[in-house]
């Protein structure tokens, strides 16, 4: 049964988190060649969480550093930066606006609007609320994941290869995590 109108988050406070880069990462995995999968990593520019009292209301704005793309392979991040790919000199940024925060079947998911080289869609995250906490010197920190899965080509992304072997060298669907750590400001 989903309740839509109130969530109970042990620990949970009103206010306005803001993102500690240094605890926070975006990682990505797409399927390679069709028979493995290639991870890699973003920067994130900044996330701002409105936390109003009902945890169900709250409102998120992030925005990804696409120059920072890491996969480990710099021929390859260099070609993921060109015009073939994310083209980041003319969309530097991937950002995320949330237009609602739901429960369904006990899970929480949050809706919004995803950006990706100037293409805005749909997308849902499962949001995990890893808990709350001090940090030695006194901040109140939160931490927690999200997990979505988008389609490539839906954003823009289209560039592929054709293989010997059959398929094609890079999947459409691209696996997208979020690993959160922010602190409640102090203004």
């Amino acid at each position: 049964m989903t309740d839509t109108t109130t969530f109970d988050v042990p620990g949970y406070k009103a206010g306005t988190w803001v993102l500690d880069p240094a605890h926070s990462e975006v990682t990505f995995s797409v399927r390679h060649m069709m028979i493995s999968k290639v991870r890699g990593t973003f920067g994130l520019k900044s996330a701002t969480l409105i936390a109003p009292e009902n945890p169900l209301d709250t409102k998120v704005e992030a925005s990804v550093d696409v120059s920072s793309i890491d996969t480990k392979d710099e021929g390859r991040d260099t070609h993921l930066r060109s015009a073939e790919f994310f083209d980041v000199e003319k969309y530097p940024t991937m950002d995320f606006h949330s237009t609602g925060v739901r429960i369904e079947d006990g899970d929480m998911l949050v809706d919004g609007n995803l950006t990706i080289r100037g293409i805005t869609k749909p997308v849902t995250f499962a949001f995990d609320f890893g808990g709350f906490g001090v940090d030695p010197w006194g901040n109140y920190k939160a931490g927690a994941t999200a997990k979505t899965v988008i389609n490539r080509e839906d954003f823009g992304l289209t560039w592929n290869a054709a293989l010997e072997t059959g398929g094609v060298l890079v999947g459409k669907d691209v696996t997208i995590e979020l690993d959160l750590q922010g602190s409640l400001s102090q203004d």
